[in-house]
């Protein structure tokens, strides 16, 4: 019995050391779907959200920017205000799966995606996440 439990102890801590330290690979996390108007998308894993801007595309940026790293557990991992991409990376509090999000300005439309890395579902973490943060950027928006 006592291996058993040691067999399932190191396998969690294995897990553990996966999720936390497996390689990124920045071409398929940094790009982002393509949307021509405003409105949400729930996808498999994750959500999309696009807005109408009503200010300078940095100032929206800059403001979206604060907005993520102001979540707990977030940093930025890719992307520059001056290029119109910012992606950031959230992870969980316990196991510290990682959700990756994308923000970019399409035209004149800011877009924020987000989608879970592992598993299939994120159990509307992501979309909860994306709304918070599009209620901070509300006064550089057009509401839907």
């Amino acid at each position: 019995m006592k291996y058993i439990v040691l067999f399932l102890v190191l396998a969690a801590a294995c897990l553990w050391v996966y999720v936390r330290f497996a390689p990124l690979h920045m071409g398929a996390i940094h790009e982002q779907r393509a949307q021509s108007a405003p409105g949400d998308v729930l996808r498999a894993g994750g959500f999309q959200a696009a807005r109408r801007i009503t200010a300078p595309p940095a100032k929206v940026l800059e403001a979206a920017s604060q907005a993520v790293l102001a979540t707990p557990r977030s940093r930025q991992i890719a992307g520059d205000i001056a290029k119109g991409s910012l992606t950031f990376e959230t992870r969980s509090a316990f196991w510290g799966f990682p959700d990756y999000t994308v923000i970019a300005i399409q035209g004149d439309l800011v877009v924020i995606a987000g989608h879970l890395r592992y598993g299939r579902s994120d159990m509307g973490v992501n979309k909860t996440r994306i709304l918070g943060w599009l209620r901070a950027l509300a006064p550089l928006t057009e509401p839907l």
